[in-house]
């Protein structure tokens, strides 16, 4: 036995006498780097493309079979340029031997590159520098051994990439993708499915977009058969070219899963902070086999568009409240299709005012966006412009520019209901609000509104597409309350009842101001079962008559006020101007007709009118029957004048006169004519 063994010791001692000595001639009589012509042309006679190593070639081949390659460059494809396709600095990868010839494993150690150079290129036809080389790695594969593969198993040490930059220009879409200062080190790897820990860091550059920044990657990667999973991701950095200064930006999540087999992920819940936004992202598993459309449950939480305005380098419009745009947040489920991004059962809070409903955001400048909202209350007066400082005349001499820059790349579509909007002191309820603007052409209807006790009902277009603005407006009142309509408006009590109207008007200008002095079209309105307040017609007409009388003028019956059944008006409008011919007014114991103008930018009124006193002593109080005699007798002149919100209604006493001239002659003549009929007789 004892010879035996000393037989075995003496064979394995040659053996490895003789590895020894293989390995010494080795060294000295091969050199790798005689044969980078060869692999040179070997390259080129698979790929068509030219490969230059300029570095050193370093071999070693126990225990680890080891390539290290110093500078190298492969040719970019025909048709994209002389720059290379990819060229590093250095490259090493080593195998241990033994268990690679024994078992068949293939244990890596670390693989490691410095500063590799990759330039990926579309052009303008589509076709990218790299297509070429997949085919060529397509048709040149060999079909997998599924024993060999069985019974084989991987193991890596680790990768370490060093300083790489990564450029990726569209010249297709006209924009470049740039990576730099790439540095990226993965744990060791095996086929077991153990976890390997992996971080990294990056620059970043977009053109024409002028966005850039630095990112630093860390998680923990699962790897196996048919999954590839993230234990925990967690990336940090700062953007530049969306804000004003750079900007923080966060994502982080306990775990992603990869299905290769089914081609579906699955993400545990994602915290995304940016631009002092923090959004958390719920998303449920997605398929990528074709294109990518996941969806999600979307939280933001509460923050100041303001503030966001400001990061953004967008000046923050100024608002009577100035803690309006201050808290703003959304809830919802999100989900990616093809065109747009749609949100539904959205719950939006904006300050005080909560809207749910759905939005639909489009994807491309083409698309449109959409949404179907319902709100609680809204008082727009937090978000109007600040009361100007100064005289009413400073105010008046900046007209309200018609914001057509702003209107002309909206392409908007959608509902809006809202509960109670209140607008200076206007207070609408019920809100019923259509929205379609494409174009430079908005229209909003249909338009609807309770209105204190009535309703409601407009058709607005604006349309800025030309060089000049043009207004146009549809809009009808029913059974509205004169007197909270004219308070809430003019801040005046002069007027009860109720009134109906219509507005069919057109305009063209720049300002509201030019808008209101180039209008046209048609205006009727119907008051019914009210009093003018403050105004006492029957006490003019008596005073007026006292003063042609010469008689003491009576007393006022206060408050003064003239009730009305009915009051009654169309009109055409003419450069801002309504032309009425028709006017009629029902009082209790008159008729009054006429015509007259009202001046809209100016809101001024002039009417001529004339009254029919009806004999009606039960409603002409105070007055003795010889008063209500005179008065009925002849049809009275008055005149309205003055600003449209509290005009002046007044007897025409010079017309009175006139006539009580006239009357005189013609009774005098009737007289005269008498008397020389009777001479004649």
């Amino acid at each position: 036995m004892g010879r035996v063994f000393k037989i075995l010791a003496i064979v394995v001692a040659a053996v490895v006498a003789l590895f020894a000595l293989a390995a010494i001639a080795f060294f000295l009589l091969f050199d790798p780097n005689d044969f980078r012509e060869d692999i040179a042309a070997a390259v080129e006679e698979r790929t068509g493309r030219e490969l230059v190593i300029d570095g050193d070639v370093s071999l070693a081949l126990f225990p680890w079979l080891a390539v290290e390659v110093g500078h190298a460059r492969l040719g970019n494809a025909p048709d994209f340029g002389a720059e290379p396709f990819a060229e590093f600095d250095r490259a090493r990868l080593s195998i241990r031997l033994m268990p690679l010839l024994l078992r068949r494993e293939v244990a890596v150690g670390t693989a490691e590159l410095e500063a590799l150079r990759l330039n990926l290129a579309v052009n303008r036809a589509g076709r990218s520098n790299w297509e070429d080389l997949l085919a060529a790695d397509a048709a040149e594969a060999p079909e997998a051994d599924g024993e060999e593969a069985a019974t084989g198993r991987l193991d890596i040490s680790g990768v370490t990439i060093v300083d790489a930059a990564i450029r990726y220009e569209d010249r297709k879409a006209g924009e470049t993708y740039r990576l730099s200062a790439v540095n990226l080190r993965i744990g060791r790897v095996s086929g077991d499915g153990s976890p390997v820990p992996a971080s990294g860091s990056l620059s970043f550059a977009i053109e024409p977009d002028g966005m850039s920044g630095d990112i630093e990657i860390e998680t923990i990667v699962a790897f196996g058969d048919e999954f590839v999973r993230l234990d925990g991701l967690d990336i940090e950095g700062a953007v530049t070219g969306i804000a004003s200064a750079p900007t923080s930006i966060a994502l982080s999540t306990d775990g992603i899963e990869i299905d290769t087999a089914k081609q579906v992920v699955t993400a545990k819940p994602l915290n995304v902070t940016a631009l002092g936004l923090d959004i958390a992202i719920d998303a449920a598993p997605f398929s990528y086999a074709d294109e990518v459309l996941p969806s999600a449950a979307i939280r933001v939480a509460p923050f100041s568009p303001q503030s966001l305005m400001h990061l953004l380098d967008i000046e923050a419009p100024a608002t009577a409240d100035p803690t309006a745009l201050s808290n703003v947040s959304v809830e919802g489920k999100a989900a990616l299709t093809a065109a747009s991004i749609d949100l539904s059962s959205v719950t939006l809070v904006l300050d005080a005012t909560t809207f749910k409903g759905s939005l639909s955001v489009p994807r491309s400048s083409a698309g449109s966006y959409r949404f179907d909202l319902s709100g609680d209350t809204l008082d727009l007066n937090r978000y109007m412009a600040p009361a100007t400082e100064g005289s009413g005349e400073a105010a008046a001499s900046a007209p309200t520019e018609i914001p057509a820059d702003l209107i002309r790349p909206i392409n908007a579509r959608g509902n809006l209901k809202i509960g109670s909007v209140q607008l200076a002191n206007l207070q609408l309820d019920n809100v019923v609000l259509g929205l379609n603007s494409g174009g430079g052409r908005l229209r909003l209807h249909p338009i609807s509104a309770d209105l204190y006790g009535g309703k409601y009902a407009g058709d607005v277009r604006l349309d800025v597409a030309g060089d000049v603005p043009i207004l146009s407006v549809d809009e009808k009142v029913e059974n509205v309350d004169l007197a909270k309509l004219a308070f809430a408006m003019f801040e005046q009590r002069n007027i009860t009842g109720s009134i109906n109207g219509n507005f069919k008007l057109t305009g063209r200008g720049a300002d509201a101001e030019a808008l209101q002095r180039d209008l046209s079209g048609t205006m009727a309105f119907a008051l019914k079962d009210g009093a003018f307040e403050g105004t006492d017609v029957w006490y003019e007409l008596r005073r007026a008559r006292a003063l042609l009388k010469q008689e003491t003028p009576p007393q006022p019956v206060l408050p003064a006020r003239t009730p009305f059944s009915s009051v009654t008006a169309t009109g055409v409008v003419t450069r801002g101007v309504m032309r009425n011919e028709d006017f009629v007014a029902d009082l209790p114991f008159m008729r009054i007709t006429g015509q007259g103008s009202v001046d809209l930018p100016a809101a001024t009124v002039d009417y001529r009118l004339s009254a029919r006193v009806f004999k009606k002593p039960e409603a002409m109080q105070g007055a003795a029957a010889e008063e209500i005699d005179d008065l009925t007798k002849v049809v009275i002149p008055l005149s309205i004048t003055g600003p449209l919100v509290k005009p002046s209604v007044k007897p025409d006493v010079e017309k009175l006169l006139q006539q009580k001239v006239e009357e005189e002659v013609r009774e005098r003549i009737e007289d005269k004519l008498k008397d020389l009929f009777k001479k004649k007789e």
